[in-house]
């Protein structure tokens, strides 16, 4: 039997490691192979680096996350402020979906704080129904697969959609055995100290990861840690019972009350 896949399709280099990388760790744990992809080569990110010094020096911070986590990297498809829902970049989304064949797609939620983010998840969710359509041509052109594949939104940043009202999570993974490796994991991704405080006033990103993981275990009622997850409709991916998360993390994974 092959080994699962899952697959991360966020925007930006560390937004994985914010949003998504505990339930990364805990998959690959339990024997699954994990991918990472951000959409964007995060040029934007310094206030003090030219666009391409930036884009070279999120790539190896990247990169080095990846290695940490023991993940496949894959490489970007665009920059920062300039993804867009394109034929051509449905086409590359699609492409990666049909390289990796993933069980689980992790990406951001429908609506976000940012237009990077949700056109990311427009993207992710786009590339992935066309993944088994024999008549898309995707970029390069591979073979379709229309295997079972269940998408997950993470939480917001902020923890709350645009119009600044609180978001519910359909479940929640427990993160807690794994904080360390995921601080770890966020902390390779240097450049955006500095940017991070300057421009969101996160005052330490890794410590705003951390007090953010505590709250969201809070808000869980049953773990210390969490990462929180809501499933996307089944119809095109698979059956309205799949829930591989919960298959695969058992009592690390609990259902919203």
């Amino acid at each position: 039997m092959s080994q699962p896949a899952a697959l991360a399709i966020f925007a930006h280099p560390d937004d994985i490691e914010f949003r998504a990388a505990g339930t990364l760790l805990l998959l690959a744990r339990r024997g699954w192979a994990i991918h990472c992809c951000n959409l964007s080569r995060g040029d934007l990110g310094s206030s003090t680096m030219s666009a391409g010094r930036t884009a070279a020096t999120r790539r190896r911070e990247a990169q080095a996350s990846a290695n940490l986590m023991g993940a496949t990297w894959h490489p970007p498809i665009g920059h920062d402020l300039r993804l867009f829902y394109t034929e051509r970049a449905i086409r590359q989304v699609c492409a990666l979906v049909r390289e990796v064949r993933p069980t689980i797609l992790l990406t951001h939620p429908p609506q976000d704080y940012m237009e990077d983010h949700t056109t990311t998840c427009r993207l992710a969710v786009t590339g992935a129904f066309a993944r088994g359509i024999p008549n898309f041509r995707s970029l390069p052109s591979l073979t379709p697969s229309l295997e079972p594949l269940t998408i997950y939104h993470s939480m917001p940043h902020g923890l709350c959609d645009p119009l600044r009202r609180d978001w519910k999570p359909e479940a929640w993974v427990n993160t807690a055995a794994v904080q360390r490796e995921r601080l770890a994991a966020l902390a390779c991704h240097r450049s955006q100290h500095e940017w991070l405080d300057a421009s969101q006033g996160m005052n330490s990103y890794v410590a705003s990861a951390a007090k953010e993981a505590i709250e969201l275990g809070r808000r869980s009622r049953k773990f210390t840690h969490a990462e929180g997850w809501t499933r996307h409709l089944h119809l095109g991916f698979g059956t309205e019972a799949d829930d591989p998360l919960r298959d695969a993390l058992g009592r690390d994974y609990a259902r919203a009350k």
